[in-house]
Order: structure tokens, then sequence, then C-alpha cells
């Protein structure tokens, strides 16, 4: 079995919106469209997405199949967008001290790890002989990788991802 983690794709920014509410952004649909044609995601697997619509939409634009929609895989709650403007400097903040907010109105790290490898543990063991593809976010995508491969966070791994990407474990 193996786990493919997709990052969604180019979201359209609204600064005056929580990131969870954003939807895709329609000029970045031949990206998403280009990793469904690459050959790298699987023929036959089972498909979930995180709840936030620019999840789902890429989901819907890289599979004609059934995707379940999973609350425990959505992004670290990051209210307002007031961040944005140091979004990589905010990060790394979050990374270094994982158990308290980076930014006001930001959920710790922890609590994203712990919520999004639970539910992850759970679709396997659901899906034991399966594929799972799962499309969510870069920062909660690069906890699981460190939590499940207990290696430490990538965070250059994190910084490269581009939208979509695809990280398989």
């Amino acid at each position: 079995m193996t786990l493919y983690l997709v990052r969604h794709g180019r979201p359209l920014i609204d600064r005056a919106r929580p990131a969870a509410e954003w939807e895709l952004d329609p000029a970045g649909f031949d990206d998403v469209w280009a990793l469904r044609e690459s050959g790298r995601l699987p023929a036959r697997a089972a498909w979930f997405t995180s709840p936030e619509p620019k999840a789902i939409a890429t989901a819907q634009l890289l599979t004609e199949g059934e995707v379940g929609i999973v609350d425990g895989l959505r992004e670290h709650v990051r209210e307002s967008a007031a961040w944005i403007a140091d979004f990589a400097g905010t990060v790394r903040r979050a990374f270094d001290q994982p158990d308290a907010p980076a930014y006001d109105g930001w959920e710790p790290l922890s609590v994203c790890r712990d919520r999004v490898t639970a539910t992850v543990r759970g679709l396997v063991a659901d899906h034991p002989e399966t594929d799972l593809v799962l499309v969510g976010h870069g920062t909660a995508w690069t906890l699981l990788v460190a939590e499940l491969t207990g290696a430490p966070p990538d965070l250059d791994r994190w910084r490269d991802l581009a939208m979509p990407d695809l990280i398989v474990v």
C-alpha cells in the first residue's frame, strides 16, 4: 500500500477570508490537469480530500472517481490572512515551536500533526490493501511525512512544493 499525498493546486488568495475558505484559481487548472496526465498517480486507489474548497476542486480535477471528504485532512487553522506577507517565515516559526501558535489565530502545528496523523492511520486501517490518494495541504503533509518516517520535518521540501505537487510515501 502506498500513500499519494497531493498538495492542492494554486488558490485564489483572498486576504479578507481565512485560507481554509479559498477557492482554487482557475488559472492554475492546467497545472492540476498536468499532474493528472503525468502518470504519477495510481490507476486504482481510494481517494480522499480535505474539506477545504481548493483541495476539493483539485481532487475533482484529478479524478472522475468518487472522492471522500474527510475533515481530519484539513490544514492547520489559520484565521485571517494577515500572515501572508511573511508566510514562509511564519511557517518556519510554527515548525520551530509546534506547540504554540506562530501567529494570532493559528492552530499549533502539533494539533494539526496529531489530527492528520490519526486520520491517515484510520484511513490506512480501513483500506489495508489499497493505495490511497489524499488531497490536502503542504504543511499538513510535511507534518505527516515526518511523523510516519520518524524524520524531522523537511522544511526545504515544504518550501519547494509546487501547487499542485505530489509526495509518495
